[in-house]
């Protein structure tokens, strides 16, 4: 397979996972998440598979998933992705909220070849305390 066609199934496993949450599709879910599923949710706490199943069907949280440019490298079977990802939720007290933040995802391809995440964090977006490096910084003119 060329890069292009893996980025393009990894970015479609992803696609389906954003899916699969929002409709809490179960069986779409224990296809995508491999059994050794590790998710850190953005509080830091953290689920296995079963644990993030049984958390989507019994909160029905997701309402919309929205990711921003997303860097997938790949390293032979094994692929991480990271970038940007917004959550807008069902809040406990009711209504809706939305949470923003940096997602890292790493995805294994089994032996049946298809791909599926191992793992899962998201940083939420705070303060930042030190500002922006010099090599980070734009040019302004």
């Amino acid at each position: 397979m060329t890069d292009n066609s893996v980025t393009a199934e990894i970015l479609a496993v992803e696609k389906r996972r954003q899916q699969a949450l929002v409709d809490v599709d179960v069986p779409a879910l224990e296809d995508l998440f491999d059994d050794s599923l590790v998710h850190i949710h953005a509080p830091g706490l953290t689920h296995t598979k079963a644990q993030l199943i049984e958390h989507t069907t019994t909160r029905r949280a997701y309402l919309e998933i929205t990711r921003g440019d997303l860097n997938i490298r790949v390293f032979g079977d094994t692929a991480v992705i990271t970038g940007a990802i917004s959550n807008r939720m069902r809040a406990a007290a009711g209504g809706e909220r939305t949470l923003s933040g940096e997602a890292t995802q790493v995805l294994h391809r089994g032996a049946d070849g298809f791909w599926r995440f191992v793992s899962f964090q998201m940083t939420p977006y705070t303060e930042q305390e030190w500002g922006a490096l010099p090599s980070e910084q734009q040019e302004t003119k």
